[in-house]
């Protein structure tokens, strides 16, 4: 094991809070006894390319500074490379920390956490779900969730997460079901109309909405939600239940489980960890143990 870790940072993550971040992190690794690189980007493909030179040129393990967005490109670098990854997650959402149970805004404990796990040379195989070339680790979403996104990107006003509670009320209000076809691991195609599909690697996307409430990151499989037609009224009984799981329950939901899913729908984007992939239709797998990752050992 190398003693030059590489840390990766967001300064603009959480407002900020990626750049007062970076200080105490990195203050943490080099008591536990490692030397410190800090990788950053003009941009996101700069930082990428940078990240995955770090790689290659045989970094002890790539640690993460900032939320889902950093976290997610930071899975391009090194997923099937065996180059572990540590998390300190000091976004936003910060929905990969939350599912793996790792420290959220604690700079200083995640940084300790990831040495420690370096130190005894402790990780854990995860799976990523990875669309094409591209890789995630939470949910991929779409439909009425992946709309609420495209028009909170559009806007400039309110500042921060407020512009998506007004995204929502909007979306809410023009809404219809959508006619999907969602093929699984091959079979027979299902026709639907959903007003949303969340194929989840992890649990939860949008800061702990557990959207996909039983996924697990170390089975092989993903879970699929299906919220199916519904009136506004239903969706704005039901919506809230997503924070607790318990929606998976309601009658319009309807889950499944599986390694390959197919989805096209019409006029859609689709959306992993927060990032928009492309328009629909979109075929995701998941990898199993694609990721080694620095952090707690149980992730059921």
């Amino acid at each position: 094991m190398t003693c030059e870790i590489s840390l990766f940072v967001n300064p603009a993550a959480g407002r900020g809070r990626g750049a007062r971040a970076a200080q105490p992190a990195a203050a943490a690794l080099r008591d536990a006894g490692f030397r410190v690189r800090t990788v950053l980007g003009e941009d996101a493909p700069d930082a990428l390319r940078r990240a995955r030179e770090a790689v290659a040129a045989g970094t002890g393990a790539l640690v993460a500074v900032g939320g889902d967005g950093l976290v997610q490109l930071a899975l391009q670098a090194v997923a099937g490379t065996g180059t572990p990854l540590g998390v300190v997650a000091v976004g936003t959402g910060n929905d990969f920390a939350r599912t793996v149970g790792l420290p959220i805004r604690s700079p200083a404990a995640a940084a300790r956490l990831a040495a420690d796990a370096l130190k005894e040379s402790r990780t854990t195989a995860v799976d990523l779900g990875r669309v094409g070339d591209r890789w995630f680790g939470t949910v991929l979403a779409s439909g009425f969730d992946s709309r609420v996104n495209d028009r909170g990107n559009r806007m400039s006003w309110p500042p921060g997460r407020f512009k998506y509670d007004v995204a929502m009320l909007a979306e809410l209000a023009a809404f219809r079901p959508l006619p999907y076809r969602i093929t699984l691991d091959g079979g027979r195609p299902l026709e639907v109309a959903a007003t949303l599909v969340a194929v989840g690697n992890g649990t939860s996307y949008g800061g702990g909405m557990r959207i996909c409430a039983r996924a697990e990151l170390t089975d092989g499989l993903f879970d699929l939600t299906v919220v199916g037609e519904c009136s506004r009224g239903t969706l704005v009984r039901v919506f809230p239940r997503v924070y607790r799981g318990t929606h998976l329950d309601h009658p319009v939901v309807r889950t499944f489980r599986a390694r390959r899913v197919e989805l096209a729908a019409p006029d859609v984007t689709g959306y992993a960890d927060g990032e928009p992939l492309g328009p629909l239709p979109l075929t995701a797998e998941c990898v199993p143990g694609a990721l080694r990752l620095l952090g707690p050992p149980d992730l059921r």
